[in-house]
């Protein structure tokens, strides 16, 4: 009898923290829309509680752009870092053109490493950032091989997806210690929930992002400093050209605009967030499946992402060939 009840009692219990721990996300995000129709007054405006400046790293294309110009739409002055000046200036424009905000930018690439954050910090003193979006991000050039992947693009990788957040973020926390108030957002990734091989690279910066950010909010929590852990899965974008079906989209590939105003409403409302709807769905069911089966299904996903990849590349060079005859 007693046995009976002690494992009825474990049970209960493991299952209470897996419903807990691994569909937060998906309640965070239908609660806050909820909410915001409940008690439309109960948050402040972004600028409000963190400031009127938001830096966004990584910024010209994809989620990081989308997220400015979503920031942008809620009043929040723009500071653009990335290392196409055309690419800057453009995203700089058509920000102002769109709302009433100021822009800057800074060109900078990520993947030279320490020599270009002192310039950086010198071009940031003069703004007091409340929002730091840690979004600068690189992949391999599609699935493959760690022997295969050149070893520029190993260091390049590194470089960006783990010192760029972490130099990015000493930058500046400190200024909101004094000022108590900011939120970091450090964009992990769906991959850090298991290895990824032929991705291995960058789905082990990814949980570092992940071990960093959860360490943060433990260390800034008496500060006021708010730091979020953004940990999307599969996005239209051009970090993941390589594959046609996530580029065709679905269900659980959003476009970058889709993605984009989603994770910006989770922003101070959650800790930690995939911050996609179908996103946190896809992080529970995986949730179910033990480490070992997940890396074989993502194994397999990703070789099927490599074959797409280069039927694109051989679809692309027959026209080249054509043309010489």
């Amino acid at each position: 009898m007693f046995g009976d009840t002690f494992f009825y009692i474990v049970g209960v219990y493991a299952f209470l923290w897996y419903f807990c721990d691994n569909f937060k996300s998906l309640f965070q995000i239908l609660w806050s829309l909820f909410a915001s129709y409940i008690q439309p007054d109960k948050n402040p405006p972004l600028s409000e509680r963190y400031g009127n400046w938001a830096v966004v790293t990584g910024s010209t294309d994809g989620i990081g752009k989308e997220y400015a110009k979503q920031l942008a739409q809620r009043g929040i002055n723009i500071c653009l870092i990335a290392r196409n000046e055309s690419k800057l200036i453009q995203v700089s424009r058509e920000i102002e053109s769109l709302h009433p905000v100021q822009t800057r930018y800074i060109i900078a690439d990520f993947s030279k490493g320490r020599e270009i954050y002192s310039r950086i910090r010198h071009e940031l003193s003069s703004i007091p950032v409340g929002i730091l979006v840690n979004n600068v991000g690189q992949m391999f050039e599609h699935p493959e091989e760690l022997g295969n992947v050149p070893e520029d693009v190993i260091w390049s990788l590194v470089l960006t997806n783990v010192a760029a957040a972490t130099m990015m973020t000493r930058l500046v926390i400190n200024d909101m210690k004094q000022r108590q108030k900011g939120v970091i957002v450090n964009i992990s990734s769906g991959t850090a929930l298991q290895p990824a091989p032929l991705a291995s690279v960058y789905a082990a910066s990814k949980v570092y992002i992940k071990s960093f950010t959860i360490a943060l909010q433990y260390e800034c929590e008496p500060y006021g400093i708010d730091v979020q852990l953004l940990s999307p899965y599969f996005v239209r974008t051009k970090l993941n050209a390589y594959s046609t079906t996530v580029m065709n989209g679905n269900l659980f590939a959003p476009d970058v605009e889709s993605y984009g105003r989603s994770a910006v409403f989770t922003l101070g409302k959650s800790s930690e967030t995939t911050g996609y709807w179908s996103h946190a769905v896809q992080f529970a069911a995986s949730k179910l499946v033990p480490v070992t089966v997940r890396t074989i299904i993502g194994t397999l996903i990703a070789r099927r992402f490599r074959k797409e990849y280069f039927a694109q590349h051989v679809q692309q060079q027959q026209p080249q060939q054509q043309n010489r005859f």
